[in-house]
């Protein structure tokens, strides 16, 4: 598993601006709020696929990401 997914995770999660938008963008469009998720990742410097947000998110144990989780599981 990518490094960069867990450091990317930190960055979204101190953020709460971000961290919404993307919770927003999951409820309406899953694979758009993932597309967003790897977009970032390449502007951070911190590039990361789609399988590896994912495998990460797995790993993840805080009320919040598994809120997000359940409402985006349709298109992860």
């Amino acid at each position: 598993m990518s490094g960069n997914a867990a450091e990317l995770y930190k960055l979204i999660n101190a953020d709460p601006n971000k961290k919404q938008d993307l919770f927003r963008q999951a409820l309406q469009n899953p694979k758009g709020a993932m597309q967003s998720i790897c977009a970032f990742g390449i502007e951070m410097n911190l590039p990361v696929t789609s399988e590896e947000v994912k495998e990460y998110l797995t790993t993840v144990d805080d009320l919040d990401t598994k809120q997000w989780l359940l409402k985006a599981r349709g298109g992860l």
